[in-house]
């Protein structure tokens, strides 16, 4: 073996560039995907394979082993790692638990320590060849632990949730959240592909285009919590028959990657899903046609004139079917307006307006959302000096809520 390892240099030379990022290093940061890879080469270079046996060793292998031979207990912290690993749903292989467990071990700056327990574990240490690794090498060992007690002083956050192509590439993919309500259909087609759930088109005029938050191309990775990475065919129709009711929250992968570009590792399965389907195309972002007034922005806020002009209860329903008569009710008490009324979008069940007067706009909200088997709800009527300002806000106020009732 020569005087030097090029991969510690390599490494040195990865754990630099990371440096030079003063801020928290996340996912994003250019550099950490080449950083993990050598690591991993370090990881399984000089690995013994047994002359016998159906299972090829690689690293994975002898750190599940490690918290099993540590007779004082030392290791929990990397044993309560070890088990979210081997519970992970969305990696399946040695390959990709490995690489879950390393990221594992990043964010809680333990790299190190998992390497020094290896090197006074003689029975798992005897998989490294002296000549042919770093790990059972005196000459090389000795200064990757030191490049990783560096690493150790890193603030890393990764998001340990973005695992699903972990098996294929330490390359992952953005990640985002897609919340709805309760509704009929969204209107996703789905294809199950490599046992995953991709959204083959999204069905025009339905809800799931309107909220402009899935594209074609996606894939839906989760709903509520669920693991839907090995999914079988029909799963996630299963999974929404469950939740049929309930607020949902969809954990997707997009296709498109943070460069713009389609993200390389799921390439494969979009070409095959090509084949399958000859008029499938990937789809992009939606663009506004709304031109903000600068105007009207303040703080990134985009803020309107209105006059508020009361509020009524209307009972236990809070549905649009109810607006017209809290308008007319508001209309009649003729009050003028002292309070200053606050509520989020999850808070407006209906919204709309009255066909023969349109500058008069009102939303519906529970006034006790704590108890809602016994809550009943306000109905909101404010004035625009506009119609086509009355009518923006409705959209707003339904877009932003992306399920709630509306109608101009």
């Amino acid at each position: 073996m020569s005087g030097k390892e090029p991969l510690l240099s390599a490494l040195k030379a990865c754990i630099l560039n990371i440096q030079a990022d003063k801020d928290s290093i996340t996912d994003c940061n250019p550099h950490l995907a080449s950083m993990c890879d050598i690591l991993e080469v370090i990881l399984r270079k000089g690995i013994r394979q047994p002359i016998l046996g159906l299972r090829r060793r690689d690293y994975w292998h002898w750190m599940e082993q490690l918290p099993q031979l540590d007779p004082c207990g030392r290791l929990s912290q990397l044993s309560v790692a070890l088990e979210k690993t081997i519970t992970c749903k969305k990696v399946l292989t040695a390959q990709g638990r490995g690489r879950h467990y390393i990221r594992q071990a990043l964010n809680q700056k333990t790299l190190a320590i998992i390497i020094q327990h290896l090197r006074h574990t003689p029975r798992l240490l005897e998989w490294y060849d002296p000549e042919g690794s770093v790990l059972a090498n005196e000459r090389f060992s000795e200064p990757f632990l030191s490049l990783l007690l560096v690493v150790s002083q890193m603030n890393l956050t990764l998001d340990l949730q973005n695992s699903s192509f972990l098996d294929e590439s330490w390359l992952l993919p953005v990640c985002e959240m897609y919340d709805t309500v309760p509704c009929r259909e969204l209107g996703m087609v789905l294809r199950y592909t490599d046992r995953r759930i991709f959204i083959s088109e999204v069905i025009p005029g339905s809800q799931a285009e309107a909220d402009e938050c899935v594209h074609t191309g996606d894939i839906i990775d989760g709903i509520n919590g669920i693991c839907l990475r090995n999914a079988q065919r029909g799963e996630a129709h299963t999974v929404l028959q469950k939740l049929r009711g309930k607020p949902l929250s969809f954990h997707m992968i997009r296709w498109k990657w943070h460069d713009g570009t389609v993200y390389r590792p799921m390439l494969p399965h979009l070409q095959l899903i090509q084949k399958e389907i000859p008029n499938f195309q990937l789809q992009h972002d939606h663009k506004s046609d709304e031109v903000m007034k600068e105007d009207s922005l303040r703080d990134d806020r985009l803020l309107y004139s209105v006059r508020y002009l009361g509020k009524m209860n209307i009972g236990m329903y809070g549905g649009k079917e109810v607006l017209d008569e809290g308008i007319e009710k508001v209309l009649h008490q003729n009050l003028s307006p002292q309070v200053l009324f606050h509520h989020h979008y999850p808070e407006i069940s209906s919204v709309g307006h009255r066909l023969n007067r349109r500058t008069l706009f009102a939303y519906c909200v529970a006034n006790s959302p704590e108890t809602p088997q016994t809550t009943s709800f306000d109905c909101f009527v404010y004035e625009s000096n506009l119609v086509e300002e009355a009518n923006e806000i409705i959209l707003r106020i339904a877009a932003g809520f992306r399920h709630t009732e509306w109608f101009v």
